[in-house]
């Protein structure tokens, strides 16, 4: 069987990524583009918060939180309520490029809109959630076994000594 719908899904996201870094002089990244586009509208928000929105690993997200603090587009202060939890906000500049970037994302959006129709968009939706759903299931299936078989492993070699 050829690959029918992930290759689309993918060329689809890094053809935005190349829109979004096309349509401005800021240098973003994609992932730091969406991150502020979060940002912009849910903040602030903690890491957990960020991997629920975008699925980034946190490794990664991480990685793009640090680059944007560095940048000067956000803070991290400590949560007052769980003190191991880092709260993200954009700076005032950060404000600026995530609204920058909304902007874009949403003007990409309506003209798409204008393209298909709700019933359309519905079902899009509804296939992006299947492929979300089923590799996250994979995903942690593949963990399971992947704990189960270092245990077994584990297991093995103390019996051997």
């Amino acid at each position: 069987m050829s690959l029918r719908l992930v290759p689309p899904i993918h060329r689809a996201t890094h053809r935005i990524g190349l829109y979004l870094s096309d349509a401005s002089d800021d240098g973003l990244s994609q992932g730091e583009a969406h991150i502020l586009a979060l940002l912009g509208s849910a903040a602030p928000a903690t890491i957990a918060d960020l991997h629920r929105g975008l699925a980034h690993k946190r490794s990664t997200l991480t990685s793009i939180l640090d680059r944007l603090s560095d940048r000067g587009l956000i803070t991290r202060t400590v949560g007052t309520e769980d003190r191991r939890t880092f709260l993200i906000a954009p700076t005032s500049k950060g404000r600026v490029l995530a609204a920058h970037v909304r902007r874009h994302l949403a003007d990409l959006e309506r003209a798409v809109a204008r393209r298909v129709t709700a019933a359309e968009v519905a079902a899009f939706l509804k296939v992006v959630a299947a492929f979300e759903e089923e590799a996250h299931a994979r995903m942690l299936r593949s963990a399971v076994a992947d704990r189960e078989t270092r245990r077994r492993r584990k297991s093995v070699r103390a019996r051997g000594r």
